[in-house]
């Protein structure tokens, strides 16, 4: 049922259609929704719970599944998260006084429950104790809640303590980074709390706003996030990494300090999904190198296998370009990248390109900084008021409102024959989700190898916890990661077998085999040896002959051998009644 439907629907019946679509779960044939309402043990308690263990999960575009779970895992921890708990912690003491003086016998009744224990009292559910914790562990919730914690005005009051010790840590001049024993044992030092009631923060808070009927939880967010901080960092000993930075090494001169408490181990929040779940399908058009991804997420896989696409025409056109005209290298290195004669070349194939590319053309840069100062420079020397001579540019920036604007405009420049050309950023918003199908998107260029800010604390945490659990080195992971953004960037511009688009890859390290070969098998396979090293004189000349031999008539019966890749809607209705057909593959 679509958005508008429900709406429509529970309008008419006087119903909540968020309440309603939740209901409608338990019934329902296919339920499509985030990877966050599985992945998200917070998220996964309100919304999972009912599914049944037969269900077959899908992760669709699954190439940033890894990410995704660590995030789901990871905490942040600001100057402006301690304020609000502060300010939550008031508020629900204030709750507290107002029942005591009312209703006494509910905090009663809540004080035996957690005595003798969150599950058994019937506060929260066994069957859901996966999902409704951010920590996951099997024995939380069939634990006597610790005694310091049990009476509500105790509770808040070791919160208020974490919340001291927490603002004290942010108070630090140099970066500091901590695993989570030592973490634990400072706090248990610093502000007497030990490991066994951070690890109930989270639920003894669930269960306090319970019995203050507190409905407006978006108002508490501070306070929950700073429990689920508390009942991971009480629960894990291995996996995560404490690191606090007194400002980000961008911007150094402003001081804006954050904790972090960052899951480096995926599996952690995928394995309770594997557990509950008979059949769980991981896919992706660009899930590759694909033996990766059972070592990242820690699981055995019972089958694994790789699909080439079935084409009745060559309709995609990878390139490598590894120079330009004048014959000097290209490349996005840090070393390169402020090369006059690279950002020459650059421009100068956007240029040529876009005067015999038709309709819409995709940039993808590496970076919005990287992305900003190689246009400047192209503005500077006149090769944009030469490129807009052809097509009209269109820029992504880090507004959502002005990106989605710029979209706008970019297809109706491309609908009334105009043309045009986007310039975007991978890792951003529109290399995830936006498609340039059709004439949106008849060429794309991914200048530069897409690596992550290698700088990154978080990240190098990441990296040493990979090499020394999981034995994945440094450089592999880290060229696997940007190659897969590369690959989610130039499949933007192929969408259907009826489509055509070309894809140029502009930087040397792309004719390297260990980078071209973590490319997905459906650009491999359509990537010539004699599309390998060119300039940007070679590449135009590609371009032409492509574009002239996608301009003849397509046949989508298959041509004259009858086979069919593209089918109709009465194909499918007939194979549906036994009458088969043989597929092109």
């Amino acid at each position: 049922m679509l958005m508008k439907d429900l709406r429509a629907f529970g309008k008419a019946k006087g119903w909540c259609p968020y309440f309603l679509a939740r209901r409608m779960v338990e019934a329902a044939n296919v339920v499509v929704y985030s990877y966050q309402y599985l992945l998200d043990p917070k998220v996964a308690g309100i919304i999972s719970k009912e599914l049944q263990k037969e269900s077959v999960v899908v992760f669709d575009e699954a190439h940033n599944i890894d990410n995704v779970c660590i995030e789901a895992l990871s905490v942040s921890v600001r100057r402006q998260t301690l304020e609000g708990a502060r300010r939550n912690l008031s508020k629900m003491q204030q709750e507290i006084e107002r029942f005591k003086a009312t209703d006494a016998g509910r905090l009663r009744q809540e004080y035996n429950r957690l005595v003798e224990g969150l599950a058994q009292g019937g506060n929260l559910p066994i069957t859901d104790a996966w999902l409704q914790n951010p920590a996951l562990p099997d024995d939380i919730l069939k634990e006597a809640v610790p005694g310091n914690i049990r009476k509500a005005d105790h509770f808040l009051h070791v919160l208020r303590r974490l919340v001291q010790y927490l603002e004290g840590r942010l108070e630090t001049e140099n970066v500091e980074k901590e695993l989570p024993v030592g973490f634990v044992n400072s706090i248990n030092t610093q502000a007497g709390i030990d490991q066994k009631t951070l690890k109930f923060c989270y639920d003894r808070l669930h269960s306090l706003m319970m019995t203050l009927e507190i409905t407006d939880t978006d108002e508490f967010l501070h306070i929950q996030t700073i429990c689920d901080f508390a009942t991971l960092v009480g629960t894990y000993a291995r996996g995560f990494s404490i690191i606090i930075e007194p400002f980000d090494e961008r911007m150094p001169h402003i001081p804006d300090p954050v904790l972090q408490l960052s899951c480096h181990d995926a599996s952690l929040a995928i394995k309770p999904v594997f557990d509950r779940f008979q059949s769980v399908v991981i896919t992706s058009g660009t899930l590759s190198p694909i033996d990766l991804y059972p070592r990242l997420l820690n699981f055995n896989p019972v089958v694994s296998r790789s699909f080439t696409m079935s084409l009745t025409r060559e309709c995609i056109c990878p390139m490598v370009l590894t120079r330009g005209s004048d014959q000097l290298p290209v490349s996005t290195k840090f070393d390169m990248r402020s090369d006059l004669g690279v950002v020459r070349n650059y421009g100068r194939l956007l240029l040529e390109m876009v005067s015999v590319v038709p309709d819409g053309v995709v940039c993808f840069f590496v970076s919005y900084s990287y992305m900003d100062g190689i246009v400047n420079s192209w503005n500077e020397s006149g090769i944009l008021k030469e490129i807009m001579q052809h097509k009209l540019v269109f820029i992504e920036t880090q507004d959502v409102v002005e990106t989605t604007l710029a979209l706008d405009n970019y297809r109706k420049a491309c609908d009334c024959g105009r043309g045009a050309v986007f310039f975007s950023v991978a890792r951003g918003k529109v290399a995830e989700g936006i498609d340039f199908d059709r004439h949106y998107g008849r060429l794309v260029i991914m200048y530069g190898v897409p690596f992550q800010y290698t700088l990154s604390k978080i990240l190098l945490a990441r990296l040493e916890y990979l090499r020394e659990t999981f034995q994945i080195k440094e450089g592999d992971f880290l060229t696997f990661d940007a190659l897969r953004q590369a690959a989610q960037c130039v499949g933007r511009v192929i969408r259907s077998k009826a489509d055509y688009g070309m894809m140029i890859f502009a930087d040397k390290r792309y004719s390297r085999h260990d980078k071209r070969s973590k490319l997905p098998g459906w650009i491999l396979s359509h990537l010539r040896d004699a599309h390998l090293n060119l300039s940007t004189d070679m590449a135009l000349h590609i371009a032409r002959e492509f574009l002239r031999k996608m301009a003849q008539p397509y046949d989508r019966t298959g041509g004259s051998s009858g086979r069919k890749t593209l089918l109709s809607q009465d194909d499918l209705e007939r194979m549906g009644q036994g009458i088969t057909y043989e597929m092109l593959f």
